[in-house]
């Protein structure tokens, strides 16, 4: 574990590796944002019933690298990454704005050094605007054939630490 985390925003706020027994709360704060972006027509709805999207979600997030940010002692947003790819950052919409998933991202940055890649609907400008401005640039547009919702996606990348400060030197290979 890194010892130069960021920064969390002022308030309750602790962020910490996840546990297994995080996981159904993990999936609670999926299921709420997605649920609450769709009602503001910036994701596509779910492919399958919610029950079922809960029982795919919830042994998928008791295991890899999950980092939950806690408030008040409750999961209020999650990241999970894979290797050099962040595949979910997700806050509640009940803490949405608060500097939480701000506060994720630089986690993110921080256990990522060398860059990472994520996708996100072209539909979700909240998003694509929200990773514009930590630094992260589109590198990629799909029409969606590629992903299950089949809506069009775009890859965005922060190229990584060394990329974002001139002064500091790349890793040696």
């Amino acid at each position: 574990m890194p010892t130069d985390l960021p920064a969390a925003p002022e308030g309750d706020l602790l962020l910490r590796p996840a546990v297994p027994e995080d996981a159904e709360a993990v999936t609670e704060v999926f299921l709420a944002s997605r649920i609450a972006a769709h009602a503001a027509g910036v994701m596509p709805g779910f492919m399958h019933p919610v029950a079922e999207v809960r029982g795919h979600l919830v042994p998928r997030n008791r295991s890899g690298e999950i980092w939950v940010a806690e408030v008040g002692g409750q999961v209020a947003a999650y990241a999970r990454i894979t290797g050099e790819w962040l595949d979910d950052l997700y806050v509640h919409p009940d803490h949405a704005g608060a500097g939480i998933g701000s506060a994720l991202l630089d986690l993110v940055k921080a256990r990522c050094p060398d860059g990472f890649g994520l996708w996100v609907f072209e539909m979700n400008t909240p998003a694509r605007g929200f990773y514009a401005r930590h630094g992260l640039v589109e590198v990629e547009r799909t029409d969606g054939s590629g992903n299950m919702e089949r809506c069009p996606d775009i890859r965005m990348l922060w190229a990584g630490a060394a990329a974002a400060d001139p002064g500091r030197s790349a890793p040696s290979a």
